[in-house]
């Protein structure tokens, strides 16, 4: 499926189960990093966290081809004050599930137990210096993108920003196993802003599971809206989002057809 908006194109695909989506998301990202590296010195990453991309990330760390030594990493987001030891830090997570898989060894991680103004200058700094070449994203049960929760700053020109999080930002994080209850979720995060994210040149989304199916349908059926942030995709000129039956289950039948 296409969908057209200001002249510009959004991939849908639609597998079976999460499994499918993460194997045919990470055969397209391992592609896409190939062809950027066989161009440049170097390719400008950034990676999502969360359950969404387990299965992804799997398939991409074990794709041959691709020298990890030539990829510069950046992440979306990061609580505030959580230490790296926690099971939901998505530093821990970006470690062990990517970075020393990989052998990737110029990154830059969001500490979130730092002067969080610190930070942002100086990762945010750093993220400007260059165009970023490819981005893998998540969309979250609220429609947010990145942590950037409803409705989100559209306008934003800082690479990140301190974001409070919402009800149900912190919910799907309990839901997700990370926490054992709402209480324990932080209330703020550093976050890419939505702009930043945008001016990547090429963007993979990974979103399977029911739990995300009210949220596809609003932002890929829906108006585009800061109401439902992830709506914002529709206006990137090379975005591909992978679905399985699940996630794409509200999307209407001609566009399910279509797939």
């Amino acid at each position: 499926m296409k969908s057209e908006e200001r002249g510009r194109k959004l991939d849908v695909k639609i597998l079976g189960d999460k499994q499918e989506v993460g194997a045919a998301a990470a055969k397209h990202a391992a592609e896409s990093l190939r062809r950027i590296l066989a161009r440049r010195d170097w390719a400008r990453l950034i990676a999502a966290t969360g359950a969404s991309q387990f299965e992804f990330l799997e398939g991409l760390t074990s794709a041959s081809g691709i020298d990890w030594r030539r990829v510069e990493l950046f992440h979306l987001d990061e609580y505030v004050g959580l230490p790296i030891t926690h099971a939901a830090s998505f530093r821990k997570y970006l470690l062990e599930r990517l970075i020393r898989k990989t052998g990737i060894t110029r990154h830059h991680l969001l500490d979130g137990e730092r002067n969080s103004g610190e930070v942002i200058r100086e990762v945010g700094g750093e993220l400007r210096s260059e165009p970023v070449n490819l981005a893998f994203v998540g969309i979250g049960e609220n429609g947010h993108l990145a942590f950037n929760d409803p409705p989100a700053d559209f306008e934003t020109e800082e690479p990140y920003l301190v974001v409070e999080l919402d009800e149900a930002c912190r919910r799907q994080q309990v839901n997700e196993g990370w926490y054992s209850s709402i209480a324990e979720v932080p209330t703020r995060a550093i976050s890419m802003s939505i702009r930043q994210i945008l001016k990547a040149e090429e963007i993979v989304a990974v979103v399977p599971d029911a739990r995300k199916a009210a949220a596809v349908k609003a932002c890929l059926e829906g108006e585009i809206s800061s109401n439902a942030p992830a709506s914002i995709l529709r206006r990137h000129p090379n975005t591909t989002i992978y679905l399985d039956r699940e996630s794409a289950a509200l999307l209407s039948q001609a566009i399910s057809r279509s797939i």
